[in-house]
């Protein structure tokens, strides 16, 4: 792995929000198959109301997710996914991601992810318990504190 390759893996598998249970293997095996793309600020990484065909993780920048429905957007950044709803389902993507300033992201699509999901069921397993676990944060953060878990997840060693 080059050592760009390592910076970024490293950014990605350091981010308490991002995929957490990936192991160093895995990361090698991501990175192996995503391809790199840049957004400039105002970009739209996800379009609500589209499909999106595959995941980004974002590697440098910050990218804020717009929700018609919710006056507060949240924003993410360095090793934080976007898309993923969209993936998991199959379906139109319920927010739209515009990039706050110059962004760099992996993407991921879909027919890669299934791929290397086919041939590595054990990464699979570890990418969607990672997703589910990112998924219910953002859940407790919308319905707020009073329902927050009693002690913090703690990433795996």
């Amino acid at each position: 792995m080059s050592k760009v390759i390592e910076q970024e893996v490293s950014v990605l598998s350091s981010s308490k929000h991002g995929l957490v249970y990936l192991t160093a293997n895995d990361w090698a095996l991501v990175a192996d198959k995503a391809s790199r793309v840049h957004f400039k600020k105002g970009q739209l990484l996800v379009q609500e109301g589209k499909k999106a065909n595959g995941v980004f993780l974002l590697l440098k920048g910050t990218a804020r997710v717009q929700i018609s429905s919710q006056p507060t957007v949240p924003a993410i950044g360095p090793g934080e996914i976007c898309g993923e709803m969209s993936f998991l389902e199959e379906a139109a993507a319920s927010a739209s991601v515009v990039a706050e300033g110059d962004v760099e992201a992996y993407h991921l699509d879909s027919a890669a992810l299934q791929s290397l999901f086919e041939l590595f069921p054990h990464l699979a397993s570890r990418f969607y318990r990672s997703l589910a676990t990112n998924l219910s944060r953002r859940l407790r953060e919308l319905i707020g504190p009073c329902y927050a878990p009693p002690t913090a997840m703690k990433k795996p060693s």
